[in-house]
């Protein structure tokens, strides 16, 4: 039996990079899923913003399994909680229960102090911690009104739990995170329902491949540098790999942990 068999995950910024991997491996469990993402821009967004196909190519992916996994999804900006109120009921209306919450979606723009606009700060405020807070309050209470516990889980941060300079907003906004799953773990412990958070380092997705980056952390590398080495001899992680950590997190094999921060983070909040 699947670990996550008759479960269904809600997973937002669902269509690339972490979303995406997140989604095959809860679907390889045996989870049927809600997938959403802004599918377009974010103003002040420094990555490339996803589009409308990207999120289809993700479903596409799923079925590809041949798994029979059940799967649906809606453009949603994580910034509008009506719009992810009406997406967790249609959840529940089309596969019948919710169980699982991974809120995934963020954005990211690089720059010193001095550079940081107020446009920008408030954007990665919004989409990364509003976001998230607003993820959790449209589906845990339909969580609660099942009445059999499910998981939530948080996508953080290594700049969750470490002052990552260059990206201020971000930073703030992922240490944020880490504190609304500290809170939510004890105001949801009475349903049992457990709310962790995961803390990546560097991932491969679009996310790192900002022009400029790797310039200004050289200009900075004798004081700034070291902050973004890692412990263990790897560069960057594939999404897969936090992927495992969030399905076990999903999974009863995590039942009795709530309330922690998982760093899979090559070692780097070591330094």
């Amino acid at each position: 039996m699947q670990r996550l068999e008759g479960k269904v995950a809600f997973i937002t910024g669902a269509a690339r990079g972490q979303g995406r991997a997140h989604a095959l491996r809860l679907a390889s469990e045996g989870a049927d899923l809600a997938l959403s993402d802004i599918g377009g821009p974010v103003a002040e967004n420094m990555v490339r913003p996803t589009e409308p196909e990207d999120l289809d190519e993700t479903v596409r992916q799923v079925e590809a399994l041949g798994l029979g996994t059940k799967v649906i999804s809606r453009k949603v900006d994580v910034r509008d909680l009506p719009a992810l109120e009406a997406f967790a009921a249609e959840t529940v209306a089309a596969l019948g229960r919710l169980d699982i919450v991974v809120a995934n979606a963020g954005i990211l723009a690089w720059a010193m102090l001095e550079d940081t606009t107020a446009e920008q700060w408030q954007a990665v405020l919004d989409t990364n911690l509003t976001g998230t807070f607003f993820t959790v309050k449209a589906t845990a209470p339909l969580i609660i009104r099942q009445g059999e516990g499910g998981s939530i889980i948080l996508i953080s941060s290594s700049a969750g739990l470490k002052g990552q300079p260059f990206t201020l907003g971000y930073t703030a906004a992922k240490h944020g995170v880490t504190g609304l799953a500290k809170a939510l773990a004890n105001e949801l412990g009475e349903y049992d329902i457990r709310v962790n958070s995961i803390h990546p380092a560097g991932v491969l997705t679009a996310m790192g491949d900002v022009p400029g980056l790797m310039e200004l952390i050289s200009a900075k590398a004798t004081t700034l540098g070291p902050i973004f080495m890692n412990t263990l001899p790897h560069e960057m992680m594939e999404p897969k790999e936090i992927s495992a950590t969030v399905a076990w997190l999903a999974s009863d094999d995590s039942r009795m942990v709530t309330g922690t921060q998982i760093r899979v983070d090559l070692g780097t909040c070591n330094r």
